[in-house]
């Protein structure tokens, strides 16, 4: 009786801790709208400004070490790169939890006010959730002409918290729709099964169709790269997704997505196709090979 009557307890006691994550709405952070940012300038005048994105893990992956051969290679080629850390890097706030869009444009603006650098030219680069996020800004903010993504969504996630009940990104004020991650995912998710957990997530399909990144209102063209392999997320099938997208509406600009052999961080062992978009698509006077 009294084993039944603990194991009865405890159940409820999870039971209730479930329903609390699920239901509690943390609030936005006192550092909400804060951006870190670097810029990387090369010698030419008016460089295109390419603004870029790490993912899921934050931080502000374009100052570190692993990608600073690329940056150098942008540099050289004539390129200004503007690495922006959006969550859990310095200063900011801590998750990956209603980012404000408008913040993250006002910064890139300020930035391209720069004399050296050809404000009518704004590229984003992404990648994961980087990707997803450079969509989402491209798709409402006019004066970014150009994105490069990788590994990337066509619809927007939940935020990264224990809740995961709030949207990744906020717009004006107001939440980006996003699509819900049902109960179901709380195991893969403990299990590391990411894959799983995002598939999942992307069996609603009323959701995904609400939650869909408005794509065919980008000012520019657009490369997509994906891995075959990816098993963070399904990029290959949502890439798709994003080009289906962009046909049934027409898109005026170049688009192409490339499916490359590997997984999530393929893309990033072939950046000579980011080179080549960027040289047939924002030309410099110093474009070189690489």
């Amino acid at each position: 009786m009294k084993r039944t009557i603990i194991f009865t307890l405890t159940f409820i006691l999870f039971a209730s801790g479930l329903i609390y994550l699920f239901t509690y709405t943390p609030e936005l952070s006192d550092k909400h709208g804060v951006v870190d940012s670097k810029l990387y300038l090369g010698n030419s005048k008016k460089q295109p400004l390419i603004v870029a994105f790490g993912g899921g893990g934050g931080g502000n992956d374009w100052i570190r070490n692993y990608l600073k051969g690329k940056r150098d290679t942008l540099n050289q080629m004539g390129y200004a790169v503007l690495a922006v850390g959006y969550f859990n890097a310095y200063e900011t706030q801590q998750y990956l939890d209603r980012i404000s869009l408008d913040a993250i444009r006002d910064t890139i603006i300020s930035v391209a006010s720069h004399p050296k650098i050809d404000a009518e030219r704004i590229i984003l680069l992404g990648g994961s959730r980087g990707g997803e996020l450079a969509l989402n800004l491209a798709s409402r903010f006019d004066d970014i002409k150009g994105v490069i993504a990788l590994s990337t969504s066509n619809v927007s996630f939940p935020a990264i918290t224990w809740s995961a009940n709030t949207s990744s990104w906020m717009y004006k004020n107001k939440e980006v729709p996003y699509v819900p991650a049902p109960f179901k995912t709380i195991l893969p998710a403990i299990k590391g099964d990411l894959y799983t957990a995002h598939s999942m997530i992307l069996e609603d399909k009323k959701a995904v169709k609400n939650a869909e990144i408005q794509v065919e209102n980008i000012n520019g063209p657009i490369l997509v790269l994906s891995g075959k392999l990816d098993k963070e997320w399904p990029a290959p099938e949502m890439s798709d997704q994003i080009i289906s997208r962009l046909q049934k509406n027409n898109f005026n600009y170049y688009y192409s997505h490339i499916m490359l052999d590997g997984g999530h961080t393929a893309p990033l062992n072939h950046f000579d196709l980011v080179y080549s978009f960027l040289e047939e698509h924002f030309p410099t006077h110093q474009n070189k090979n690489p």
